[in-house]
C-alpha cells in the first residue's frame, strides 16, 4: 500500500509513530511538507525559551497508550526546566519540537518514509488511486491519503489586517515581538493561553510599556494544579458509553467527587461562577490553590483530555456546552502553567498589565489604534492578534487542497466545522480538521489517540 500523509507537523508524527508499532508495516510511506520546520509544525517550531509547552508530561506524550514515552525522553533534561509550583518539568515548544524530531525519525528508520517538500494543493481520483498535485505541478499517485495538516490561524475580527503596527498571528513569537519598541502600549487581543503567552513574552524580551488584555468575557484560562495520581472509578470511558447529555456526565463526576467525600455542589458552583468572579480575583485564588488537596479540577481536567472526544461524540446536548458554557468549558481544559500565572499575576500587580472585558471595536486611529470597551476607550500603539484559531478551522495554506477533496468527493464539509469521509473513500484525517471533535482544539491526548486509530484502519484496508 501507498500511504501519502500532507503535512509533517505533531499529527504527523503521531500516526508515523502508530504505524511503526505495528506488527504489519505498511508498503511505503511519504510525507509532504513545505516547511522548513518539519516536525514540529506552526506549535512546536524554534522560539523563545519562554515560550513553553502548556501541559504536564503525562498529557503530552505523542505514542498513544504509553503516557510516559514523552517523559523517558525528557530524561535528566527534565530538572533543568523543572515548574518548581507544578512539581513537573515544563520546557520551551521549540524543545518538545525536538521530541517530535526524534520520534518522527525512529518511525522512518522503520517504516521507511520518504519526505517531499512540496505543497500539495489538489488531488485527482484515478480507478482505485489517488494523485496528490503539489504547487509546482507534480504529481504523485498513491491508494490512501491521510491529512494530518493542523489547526487554522487566528481570525481577523477587526478587520486590521495590514494596518501598520497590527500583528495577525503573533507565532513564532521570535519574529514578531522584536519588532514591538519597548516603550510601546501594546494591545492584546484574546484572554486564552495565545494572549498569556505573548504577554509573558513582551516581559521576557524587556518591554516596559503598557500592556491591555482585551477580550469580550475576560475569562483567563483557569491555572493548573500539581499533579496527583489517582484512577477515576466512574469517571471512566466504559461507564461514559452509556451518557448521553450533560446531566450523565455530572452523575459521574458527581460519584467520583462523593467517593472522595469532597463536595461536588460546591465543585458546581464554583465552575460556574467563572464568567461572573473578576478575572484577577479568580487567578490569584486559583494561584494559591496550586497544591490544594481538592482532585475535582484534577480529575476533570485529565477527563477533558483523554475522554473528552469519546464524550463529545456521545453527548445529545452538547449544544450547551459550545454555547453558555464555553468560555468556562475551555478555560478548564486549556489551564496556563503556574510559571506562567505567576508573572502574569506579577504584572497586574504592578500595574502594567491591564485587563479589559466587554472590548467592542478595535480601530485604526493614527497614530496607533482606537480601542473601546463597555468602560470607556484607550489607546494603543501595537495590536497583536491573540485571538485562538476556531476549532477544526482550515489553514488558509492548505484551503485549496481541502476544496479540491471537496469536489472530488473525498470528503464533504461537517455543519459543526472540520471534514467528514464518506464510507469507503480512500481517505483519513488526523488532528484538527476530522469532524466530529470537541468545541476546543484537538490536543496532544486526542490527536495520538486518532492517529492509533488511524493506523489501525490503514491495517485493516
Amino acid at each position: 500500500m501507498r500511504i501519502g500523509i500532507v503535512g509533517g507537523g505533531a499529527a504527523a508524527v503521531a500516526l508515523l509513530d502508530s504505524l511503526a508499532q505495528l506488527d504489519a508495516l505498511p508498503g511505503t510511506v511519504t510525507v509532504f511538507e513545505p516547511s522548513t520546520h518539519l516536525w514540529g509544525g506552526r506549535p512546536y517550531g524554534p522560539d523563545l525559551e519562554v515560550v513553553l509547552v502548556n501541559s504536564p508530561p503525562v498529557i503530552m506524550s505523542i505514542r498513544h497508550g504509553d503516557q510516559r514515552h514523552y517523559a523517558r525522553w525528557l530524561g535528566e533534561r527534565a530538572a533543568a526546566h523543572l515548574d518548581e509550583r507544578l512539581g513537573e518539568p515544563l520546557v520551551p515548544r521549540a524543545l518538545y519540537g525536538e521530541y517530535l524530531r526524534q520520534a518522527a525519525e525512529e518511525a522512518a528508520a522503520r517504516l521507511p518514509v520518504d519526505v517531499q517538500h512540496g505543497r500539495v494543493t489538489g488531488v485527482e481520483r484515478r480507478g482505485g488511486e489517488v494523485v496528490l498535485r503539489t504547487a509546482d505541478g507534480h504529481g504523485q499517485a498513491v491508494d490512501r491519503v491521510v491529512l494530518c495538516v493542523g489547526s487554522g490561524t487566528p481570525r481577523d475580527h477587526f478587520g486590521l489586517a495590514g494596518t501598520p503596527g497590527y500583528v495577525a498571528d503573533p507565532y513564532p513569537l521570535a519574529r514578531t515581538l522584536p519588532g514591538v519598541p519597548r516603550e510601546s502600549a501594546v494591545a492584546v487581543i484574546g484572554s486564552g493561553l495565545t494572549a498569556v503567552d505573548v504577554v509573558v513574552s513582551l516581559a521576557a524580551v524587556g518591554h516596559t510599556g503598557p500592556i491591555s488584555l482585551l477580550s469580550r468575557s475576560g475569562v483567563l484560562p483557569h491555572v493548573w494544579q500539581r499533579p496527583v495520581r489517582y484512577e477515576p472509578r466512574h469517571l471512566t470511558a466504559a461507564n461514559l458509553r452509556g451518557a448521553r447529555t450533560t446531566g450523565d456526565l455530572a452523575g459521574l463526576m458527581r460519584a467520583e467527587l462523593d467517593g472522595l467525600g469532597e463536595d461536588f455542589d460546591a465543585f458546581a458552583a464554583d465552575l460556574l461562577a467563572t464568567p461572573a468572579e473578576d478575572p484577577v480575583v479568580r487567578l490569584r485564588r486559583q494561584i494559591a490553590a496550586i497544591d490544594a488537596p481538592d482532585l475535582g479540577r484534577r480529575i476533570l481536567q485529565q477527563a477533558a483530555h483523554t475522554l473528552g472526544p469519546l464524550a463529545w461524540s456521545l453527548l445529545t446536548d452538547r449544544a450547551q456546552l459550545a454555547g453558555e458554557h464555553y468560555r468556562t468549558a475551555v478555560s478548564v481544559s486549556s489551564p496556563m502553567v503556574p510559571v506562567n500565572a505567576v508573572q502574569f499575576d506579577r504584572l497586574l500587580e504592578r500595574g502594567q498589565l491591564t485587563l479589559v472585558r466587554d472590548l467592542r471595536t478595535v480601530e485604526p486611529s493614527s497614530p496607533g489604534f482606537r480601542i473601546r470597551a463597555a468602560g470607556g476607550s484607550l489607546r494603543a500603539d501595537v495590536v497583536v492578534n491573540a485571538v485562538n484559531p476556531p476549532p477544526h478551522s482550515v489553514p488558509p495554506a492548505a484551503a485549496p487542497l481541502v476544496a479540491s477533496l471537496l469536489s472530488t468527493g473525498l470528503a464533504t464539509a461537517n455543519p459543526a466545522g472540520g471534514l467528514d469521509v464518506p464510507s469507503g473513500a480512500p481517505l483519513h484525517v488526523v488532528g484538527d480538521l476530522a469532524a466530529g471533535g470537541t468545541f476546543v482544539t484537538s490536543s496532544i491526548p486526542a490527536i495520538a489517540a486518532r492517529a492509533a486509530a488511524t493506523a489501525q484502519a490503514l491495517l485493516s484496508d
